[in-house]
């Protein structure tokens, strides 16, 4: 059985500034299923998201709809990726569509929490504690023309490093992103205690750079010595020329895992709902900034496709619960 790397549980939300806000008390209240989700949603279908409100008073219907992509990378660069969509998204559903660049996956998931946050893609590992905390109904992923999806995990060095092996990384810097992310903490961490009995503090020093891309460029500039990242982050990067491929070396690549999973706050009308998820589904991205970008990655990403939290989230929580990961909302 798999044991944490580390003594404290430094995925409960509380620990990276992630404090509930008070439960409305109509929602302590409230005697109905709800698994691992928070106390104020209700899970009556057993799909393991929340349901919609069935009270009419606590469903939304903004006038302003508040998007926000997994803060993976530069938050510049991806509000003019994202334009195109956004305006489609604004035409579907008769609404203002604003990006809001946030800076950390705590602050995302506190967002939609709070309800500050209608739309979005949280990436893989953060998809369980949106679920679970923040109300999240995740409803797509990007996928190529044929269906093809996912990344993998790879543990990456500099190209004139010694290590050839993960075993060389003993007594040296690894670079995680972020306790929340599955790529870069809880699957390389998972395997490097189950697999190699590596673990922080005493066989190798963690550091956390907060970032994919800061992980790869940290190892690119030799800041550390090696950094588990996913690789179609690399893949990006490379194509947009922020760093040269023989300037990394991969010593690790993992089983595939879903990308991104993008979906809506759990409180929205129905109509709407229904409108955001037809928007993503019959955009055409054919000439725009999104499909530019996205195709980059392999296996490239060309259109959004239908996906379930049950379904293709079953291996990141299977994860989870191999690292004693809670989702209690603290």
């Amino acid at each position: 059985m798999l044991r944490r790397l580390l003594t404290s549980s430094a995925l409960a939300l509380g620990l990276f500034g992630l404090a509930a806000a008070p439960v409305p008390a109509r929602a302590q209240a409230q005697d109905c299923p709800r698994g691992t989700l928070d106390a104020r949603y209700c899970d009556r279908n057993g799909d393991l998201v929340a349901d919609a409100p069935t009270n009419a008073r606590e469903l939304v219907d903004p006038a302003t709809l508040i998007f926000a992509y997994t803060p993976v990378e530069d938050p510049a660069v991806y509000r003019q990726v994202w334009q195109p969509f956004m305006d489609h998204l604004a035409r579907e559903t008769g609404k203002r569509v604003q990006f809001f660049a946030v800076q950390s996956n705590a602050a995302q998931i506190e967002a939609m929490r709070a309800g500050r946050l209608h739309i979005a893609g949280f990436n893989t590992g953060s998809n369980p504690l949106a679920v679970n905390c923040a109300g999240f109904v995740p409803f797509a992923m990007m996928a190529s023309n044929n269906g093809a999806f996912g990344y993998e995990m790879e543990i990456i060095v500099p190209a004139s490093s010694t290590a050839q092996r993960i075993e060389d990384l003993r007594g040296r810097t690894i670079a995680f992103t972020s306790e929340t992310s599955n790529s870069g903490f809880k699957a390389p961490s998972a395997l490097l205690a189950s697999q190699f009995n590596m673990r922080a503090g005493r066989d190798f020093t963690a550091a956390f750079s907060g970032r994919h891309d800061n992980s790869i460029l940290g190892v690119a500039n030799r800041d550390y010595d090696a950094a588990a990242i996913a690789n179609s982050v690399l893949t990006r990067m490379v194509a947009r020329n922020v760093v040269r491929a023989d300037q990394l070396r991969q010593i690790y690549r993992s089983q595939s895992f879903p990308t991104t999973g993008y979906g809506h706050a759990h409180n929205l009308t129905p109509a709407l709902a229904e409108k955001i998820r037809g928007a993503f589904f019959n955009f055409d991205w054919n000439g725009t900034a999104l499909q530019a970008e996205f195709a980059k990655s392999e296996p490239p990403a060309e259109k959004f496709i239908p996906i379930t939290y049950q379904e293709h989230w079953n291996v990141v929580r299977q994860i989870d619960t191999a690292m004693e990961v809670s989702y209690a909302c603290r």
